[in-house]
């Protein structure tokens, strides 16, 4: 007897049942806050049958296009085709750069892009794609889930008449393709560059000199030597463009786009007027989608960076150098906040996240899964 009542107090204890004390005393450690709305659905599943158009900037060639036509895809299986979403890539409805004011004036009722594209209409539209030494893709993911990220991206698409969603994480990019092997900050001084965004302001203050060219236009530009490095995405969304037959050497890490962010964008009365259960398929889709992709390209860049590493020498810039473009990244992100007050608003919430995050990223180091050879002579964290 006195066996079973010792087993009963150990199960209770690894159950915690009948705790006690200050442990009594504390709640639930984290709530899911849709747990109780969805006890109590309100809505019946509509009969209509709605049919909309998606327009991008994505060719078909890209594996961007492949992630949007997997959310439209999710969207027709779950409906079972009661909402019918086709895609239309790149200049095949309208221009691609035009995509985003198509949607806004509901020539289309949805939109997929790299929110970076629109940094002419907002610069805070940047912070959504990627920032250079900024969120990775871990922390867009939980930024934008559980740390007010999506309500943010709404806000800034909303100026718009845009209802925005999460659509797509594929992680880190690759580095710059390159015909000079640069390691340290003097490498770069002089070199022509092409990259976007606000590492495009970046580098021209390291002194390169950047060069914008259209993504069909970096192979030709690199071959007859107009450039002399180029990035555009990761390896398995580089691998089809061959970058390699032209270059020697791939510089790493790209710190320019740790996380490369991903939306889609809906013209607000479509939104309104779709209904309640449809609504709910979208939104699950597109977090679907936002899952999915990152596991999907991450499979396809280990490949993709195994075939490169035949053809071009991966090389690594030096810490030194690493911590150097830290700092005048800093620098030039706080002149920007300066002068936008929503990118400040932004970059403020993805840096207090970073902060709040880091003890446990510190925490939790050391049993990065390297293979056991690479473990055990001393390489233990990424």
């Amino acid at each position: 007897m006195k066996k079973v009542i010792t087993v009963a107090v150990a199960l209770c204890l690894v159950l915690g049942i009948g705790a006690t004390g200050s442990q009594a005393a504390r709640e639930k450690f984290g709530v899911d806050p849709r747990s109780e709305g969805a006890k109590r659905v309100n809505f019946e599943t509509s009969d209509e049958k709605i049919r909309w158009k998606m327009v991008m900037p994505w060719s078909k060639g890209l594996l961007f296009y492949d992630i949007a036509v997997h959310f439209c895809d999710s969207v027709r299986l779950a409906s079972a085709g009661r909402l019918d979403i086709k895609p239309f890539s790149a200049d095949e409805l309208v221009p691609a750069m035009q995509s985003f004011d198509a949607v806004a004036k509901g020539s289309a009722e949805v939109g997929h892009d790299w929110p970076g594209y629109w940094k002419g209409k907002n610069e805070a539209f940047v912070a959504f794609a990627s920032v250079p030494f900024g969120l990775d893709a871990e922390g867009y993911n939980i930024w934008l889930q559980e740390k007010g990220g999506i309500e943010l991206m709404q806000e800034v698409y909303g100026e718009f008449g845009l209802y925005a969603l999460p659509g797509g994480q594929t992680g880190q990019e690759m580095g710059l393709f390159s015909n000079k092997r640069a390691t340290k900050m003097e490498d770069f001084k002089g070199m022509r560059v092409r990259t976007p965004g606000w590492y495009m302001d970046i580098m021209n203050n390291l002194g390169a000199s950047v060069i914008p060219v259209p993504g069909g236009d970096i192979y030709l530009s690199l071959e007859r030597g107009v450039i002399d490095a180029a990035e555009f995405s990761s390896p398995a969304i580089n691998y089809p463009m061959g970058f390699d037959e032209i270059t020697q050497y791939v510089i790493q890490p790209g710190a320019h786009q740790p996380g490369i962010q991903c939306a889609l964008f809906f013209n607000q009365k479509a939104w309104d007027e779709l209904p309640e259960d449809l609504k709910w398929i979208v939104k699950i889709a597109a977090a679907e989608t936002q899952a999915w992709s990152y596991n999907w390209i991450n499979a396809l860049n280990a490949e993709a960076i195994n075939r490169f590493q035949e053809s071009v020498e991966i090389v690594k810039m030096d810490p030194e150098t690493l911590i150097e473009f830290r700092k005048v990244t800093k620098e030039y992100l706080d002149s920007v906040k300066a002068e936008y007050p929503m990118v400040k608003k932004v970059l403020d919430s993805q840096e207090a996240f970073i902060e709040e995050f880091a003890v446990w990223r510190d925490a939790r180091s050391g049993v990065t899964p390297w293979p056991y050879e690479t473990y055990i002579s001393g390489r233990i964290t990424e």
